[in-house]
């Protein structure tokens, strides 16, 4: 049965979404690094050039990931496209918390061998995100109001005063230099799409953060972050309503940083964290 169930998610049109910020990527895992100035959103396919490969790398000359149509995900190494779509699919909830899914089903649903699939799945379950069931397959990982608020609580603690410290020594201007970074999450709020959001605000964090000059904080905060937007068993998804308040926030902080009004960025922050009267925790 739960074979069965896996078959039928697994043929859902699950689409990986990017956030065109450019220099804020985190490797080669995070979507969007290498689309400056533009918002990528297709499906979750591997371009024709590579499918049933498993590279780590464009082969010199090849042009694999140059050019990509509307349809394709930019990039160039299979693992990571796939690893790109199912963290997509996490957080649109395609994913469904509970369920089983089988690496060769999703393998033949994404065109490629079983092999990358697998490796996707094992790093998924190195962030807690799925777990393994032997000779079956892997299992997303059901979460708690109690989880997310303590995953709120964490990166308050790190994020908050970090954004303080930079409210007193940053240069106004370098942080208008950000406002393209925080219209991409209003853009992708404005259309609901909820994994192109999730995109977006974690490259927004990692904008602010990296003006602090300290990789490993960024590299935590936003393993946190990543972690805190995979949704609950019982909550329902996130509205279009709730991704354009919560972009909201982004610009108001700006203005906050701009400014350098301490108290406005410390409110700021931790209610964005940990939510303000009738409104969840940011995700």
């Amino acid at each position: 049965m739960e074979q069965s169930r896996a078959r039928e998610s697994a043929a859902e049109p699950w689409q990986v979404a990017a956030c065109g910020t450019g220099v804020y990527g985190t490797g080669e895992d995070a979507p969007g690094a290498d689309l400056p100035g533009s918002r990528a959103y297709g499906a979750a396919r591997v371009p024709e050039q590579v499918r049933g490969e498993h590279t780590h790398c464009d082969p010199q000359g090849s042009g694999a990931g140059e050019g990509a149509g509307p349809g394709q995900v930019r990039r160039h190494s299979v693992r990571g496209q796939i690893l790109a779509a199912l963290r997509g699919a996490l957080v649109s909830g395609s994913l469904v918390p509970g369920e089983v899914y089988s690496a060769p089903v999703l393998g033949e649903r994404f065109g490629v061998s079983a092999t990358p699939v697998r490796e996707a799945m094992q790093q998924l379950a190195q962030e807690g995100a799925v777990e393994v069931v032997p000779n079956r397959g892997f299992r997303v990982a059901r979460r708690s109001a109690g989880e997310l608020a303590e995953l709120a609580e964490v990166r308050a603690l790190i994020e908050v005063p970090v954004m303080l410290r930079l409210a007193r020594t940053v240069p106004s201007d370098l942080w208008d230099g950000l406002r393209p970074v925080a219209d991409a999450t209003a853009t992708a709020a404005a259309l609901g799409d909820r994994a192109g959001y999730a995109e977006c605000d974690r490259a927004f964090h990692r904008a602010l953060l990296a003006l602090s000059g300290n990789q490993q904080l960024v590299m935590v905060a936003d393993d946190l972050h990543r972690r805190s937007q995979w949704p609950l068993v019982s909550a329902p998804a996130l509205s279009r309503a709730d991704l354009i308040a919560d972009a909201a926030e982004h610009a108001a902080l700006l203005e906050a940083l701009t400014a350098g009004d301490l108290p406005a960025v410390q409110s700021l922050v931790q209610g964005h964290f940990t939510g303000g009267p009738g409104r969840r925790p940011a995700r």
